[in-house]
C-alpha cells in the first residue's frame, strides 16, 4: 500500500512538472505569435506606404504616345 502511494505521488509531481513545462511553452508560444502579429502588421502597413509611392510615381509618368 505504501508502496502504491509512493509511486502515486510520483506519478503526480511528474504530472505537476509537466504542467508547469506546459504552461512556460504556452507562454513563450504565446510571447512569440505577439511579436510575429506585430512584425505581420508592421509589413502590411510598409507594403501599403511603398504601394502608395509606387502609384505616386506611376501617375507622375508620361502617357505613352501611339
Amino acid at each position: 500500500m505504501v508502496n502504491e502511494l509512493n509511486a502515486l505521488e510520483s506519478k503526480i509531481a511528474q504530472v505537476a512538472a509537466l504542467c508547469r513545462s506546459l504552461r512556460e511553452e504556452n507562454n513563450e508560444l504565446r510571447q512569440k505569435l505577439s511579436s510575429a502579429e506585430s512584425d505581420k502588421a508592421n509589413l502590411a502597413q510598409r507594403m501599403t506606404e511603398a504601394r502608395e509611392r509606387l502609384e505616386q510615381l506611376a501617375g507622375q509618368l508620361p502617357e505613352a504616345k501611339a
